[in-house]
């Protein structure tokens, strides 16, 4: 995972509030939304579950990416989750080291 950047949505569980963001150190930055060290939205709605990420080696096309996804509407946001992780199953495990 070493120089790149990366679009991800998190959430606190199945269906529910949905977070997107960007970050060139997903493992760490996913760590800081685990335990609440992050102030604001994350926090306020408990969203820790890691559903879906996109590696990109340029940050801006991550910082792009990002913006484009947040303005889309909802069910795109859960249909572009669904067709990477059906099961809403937390990623988290399989990015930390």
């Amino acid at each position: 995972m070493e120089h790149q950047h990366f679009v991800y949505i998190l959430t606190n569980r199945p269906y529910g509030t949905l977070y997107v963001g960007v970050t060139n150190d997903l493992p760490r930055r996913n760590w800081e939304h685990r335990h609440d060290l992050v102030q604001g939205f994350t926090r306020e709605h408990g969203l820790h579950r890691l559903v879906w990420y996109e590696p990109h080696e340029d940050k801006y096309d991550a910082v792009w990416r990002e913006k484009l996804i947040k303005k889309w509407h909802r069910d795109w946001k859960v249909n572009l989750i669904q067709k990477a992780n059906p099961n809403w199953n937390d990623l988290y495990d399989g990015i930390a080291m």
